[in-house]
């Protein structure tokens, strides 16, 4: 009932919008005024008060900051409006969006947006207004999403924003990230808030498949197909149907998997090995990989044509070393979850613990972490952790690169070379072998070779 008695000024360049924006709210709202010129907004604010104004990020005027709609949003801050500010934003500008929100915004909504939840957005910000508690809508306990993506440092704090943001939509997100950063749990988040959360979340790893594998896995095969396809199997598109499908290191696949894919995202159709039926899918695609694809582009190893149609919004992961303490919250989080695991009492850091873990590096990220603080409590003869407790994967320590760099006998840089695709892969020798361009037979025999 709020939402009668309100009056909203809406503040855009696009007529088309404003057209819109008006249409939709008449009937909803007791008074309505569009402007396409954000100068005009101080005259306004004089003019009339307003308990909701929905600002667009991006003005062609004179302020050319590139980011007009946080200097008009501060603008009218300084003129002690009480209104509510939403941003009207396009995915592209997300990272400036929430940006918006630690400046003072409500709340903000993406172009194109859905009626009912823009109409939901505007009552939800007049109540809170009523209320005198108009907090941003957008934000997310400070530990992060459930008991698993945890993170208090800024960074993680702004994907946590995004994945509020975004998951509700169909988007297709793209996570970059350095391996062992929490890429699957970051999908798994914005599946589980999305509007599919009822539905499959199917996880495929696309970089360890050969060419043959990557149809049958992704888009299923008939009978007789090939050699060992003894009976019809739909794949993973299929089984992700009306839900979510995540294809993990992406950054991976060949050309030739690239222009598969792009097929099927286009017709949003899979054929099954050995059938001319195509088969309809609805999914909403996730990807991640931890290689950069625009150089990967530049170098002609990624279709930018698939690149488009992936990464509607981008979401980086930092590495743990970027995220301050962030890992003690973790540690102590393992600690817990290694405690109950292993039946042993609940454990405390001492301080020389805690300064030996802000100042290691962490090239294995929170994966890394978690073996070390998992390995520390089970060899735990009592209720704390100590520094000498804590002992880190001797390969993660002395990273390859260093010894890439020193190394001049050729037996040394071909072992360094294999230890840094290993660590790269996480140990996964099908991805490591196809890196070093050597079957998993040659690479069984020189990780013999040099005892590794």
């Amino acid at each position: 009932m709020l939402l009668k008695k309100a009056s909203v000024l809406v503040v855009d360049d696009d007529p088309d919008v404003l057209t819109a924006v008006r249409l939709l709210l008449r009937p909803q709202v007791k008074d309505i005024v569009v402007e396409k010129n954000p100068e005009n907004i101080p005259t306004l604010l004089r003019q009339q008060a307003f308990d909701v104004i929905l600002l667009d990020m991006n003005f062609t005027s004179s302020i050319n900051t590139g980011n007009e709609g946080l200097y008009w949003l501060k603008k009218i801050k300084s003129l002690k409006s009480e209104a509510a500010v939403i941003m009207i934003t396009a995915y592209g500008d997300i990272d400036l969006a929430i940006r918006s929100l630690k400046e003072g915004a409500y709340d903000f909504v993406v172009k194109p947006w859905q009626n009912e939840k823009l109409i939901a957005t505007l009552q939800e910000a007049i109540t809170g207004k009523a209320k005198g508690s108009l907090t941003s809508a957008a934000q997310v306990p400070a530990s992060g999403f459930g008991p698993e993506l945890l993170g208090e440092s800024e960074a993680m704090q702004d994907i946590f924003y995004k994945i509020k943001k975004v998951a509700p939509t169909d988007a297709n997100i793209l996570i970059l990230g350095e391996n062992g950063t929490g890429k699957e749990l970051i999908a798994k988040a914005i599946h589980q808030h999305s509007l599919r959360a009822n539905q499959a979340f199917v996880k495929v790893d696309v970089g360890a498949l050969t060419d043959t594998l990557f149809e049958s896995e992704l888009f299923g095969h008939r009978k007789g197909a090939f050699t060992d396809a003894r009976e019809d199997r739909a794949g993973r598109f299929e089984a992700a149907h009306k839900g979510t499908i995540f294809l993990d290191e992406i950054g991976n696949i060949s050309l030739q998997q690239q222009a598969k894919l792009l097929s099927v995202l286009q017709n949003r159709q899979v054929m099954r090995l050995g059938s001319n039926e195509p088969t309809n899918v609805d999914v909403r695609l996730l990807c991640a990989t931890n290689v950069s694809l625009a150089e990967l582009a530049s170098e002609a190893r990624f279709r930018k044509d698939l690149i488009y149609r992936i990464n509607t919004v981008e979401i980086v992961v930092p590495p743990l070393r970027q995220r301050g303490n962030d890992v003690v919250l973790l540690a102590r989080h393992f600690m817990q979850l290694y405690a109950d695991k292993y039946l042993k009492p609940s454990m405390e850091l001492t301080k020389p613990a805690i300064d030996k873990l802000k100042s290691y590096h962490f090239p294995g990220n929170v994966r890394e972490l978690q073996y070390a603080i998992e390995r520390a409590v089970i060899m735990a003869e009592d209720q704390t952790l100590d520094a000498k407790d804590i002992l880190f994967s001797p390969i993660e320590s002395a990273p390859a690169q260093a010894t890439l760099a020193t190394a001049t006998n050729l037996e040394e840089l071909e072992k360094a070379t294999i230890i840094k695709v290993l660590e790269k892969h996480n140990g996964v020798m099908t991805k490591a072998a196809k890196e070093l361009g050597i079957t998993r037979t040659a690479l069984y025999r020189r990780l013999g070779k040099y005892e590794l």
